[in-house]
């Protein structure tokens, strides 16, 4: 009888690592960015129907790099989480803060399982408060460990550099349009340290804008609201034949057996859902 292949447990986590690593660096980048009313979510990202960013709950958003399917079952589970805590206590207690140590748990465990390949994902959460400073952004990699951000935060492709990037011109208080450009500006930059034109067609730009007076505060920038702003910028000429205007994202779609959060004690409004897109092969 042969003697059993043995693979120290080191070694096994390190090439599991590796493999995810390789996985989300094929992915197309994201990168959040806090300004004066909220947070700003800006993704390289050309397809119209598979979202890299995503509203979760009231103040709640998502984003995420990597394989599309793993992502979004992940999305799927998380409004599942947040509507039905929010329907059995109260809206105030779906936090960024629980959902992402629920994310943290499943990430873990499919990590550190020898049955199945660990997720080749890394994931930002994000709740906009009332007051920047009561912002949160957390960013979960493909581990399930968590790290609390603060002022900026960029995954997938070349995230070291985007993050270097940000870190040296990020400040408090900017605005949209300013956030919006030195997003873009960090994007457009390549591995070899040149730079790309991105146009409003390759971005997927959504906000939590705390200045918004309904309950829900998250909004899609699209059209020409996105190309005005990228104009005012410079980041982009002016594009004739632009998209009409959209200002704010239609509601998740349920999932299939989910239930809303509409009857959620002290709310009149309705519980974000979830939205069963197709499965993308390649890294979004």
């Amino acid at each position: 009888m042969s003697t059993p292949f043995y693979v120290s447990p080191q070694q096994a986590m390190a090439d599991r690592a590796e493999y995810a690593r390789k996985g989300i660096a094929r992915g197309r980048s994201v990168v959040v960015l806090q300004y004066t009313d909220g947070v700003v979510f800006v993704a390289e990202n050309p397809s119209r129907a598979l979202h890299k960013v995503s509203e979760i709950y009231d103040r709640i958003a998502f984003a995420a790099v990597g394989k599309y399917n793993e992502f979004e079952n992940l999305r799927i589970g998380g409004v599942r989480y947040a509507d039905l805590r929010g329907y059995t206590y109260d809206r105030e207690d779906v936090t960024a803060r629980g959902l992402a140590n629920v994310y943290a748990q499943t990430l873990g465990t499919i990590f550190s399982s020898a049955a199945e390949k660990p997720y080749e994902v890394e994931l930002i959460v994000a709740e906009v408060g009332s007051a920047p400073e009561d912002d949160q952004i957390y960013r979960l990699p493909h581990d399930g460990s968590i790290v609390d951000e603060h002022g900026s935060v960029a995954v997938g492709g070349n995230a070291d550099q985007i993050s270097s990037y940000l870190d040296q011109r990020h400040r408090d208080g900017m605005t949209l349009a300013e956030a919006l450009k030195l997003a873009v500006e960090s994007l457009s930059r390549d591995n070899n340290g040149g730079e790309r034109t991105l146009t409003a067609e390759q971005l997927e730009v959504a906000t939590l804008d705390r200045t918004r007076p309904q309950q829900r505060k998250f909004k899609r920038i699209l059209g020409r609201q996105l190309s005005r702003l990228l104009e005012e910028t410079g980041a982009e000429e002016p594009a004739a034949g632009a998209e009409a205007d959209a200002g704010t994202s239609g509601t998740p779609a349920e999932d299939a057996g989910g239930k809303g959060a509409g009857g959620a004690k002290g709310s009149g409004g309705k519980g974000a859902k979830a939205k069963d897109d197709t499965d993308g092969e390649p890294p979004l």
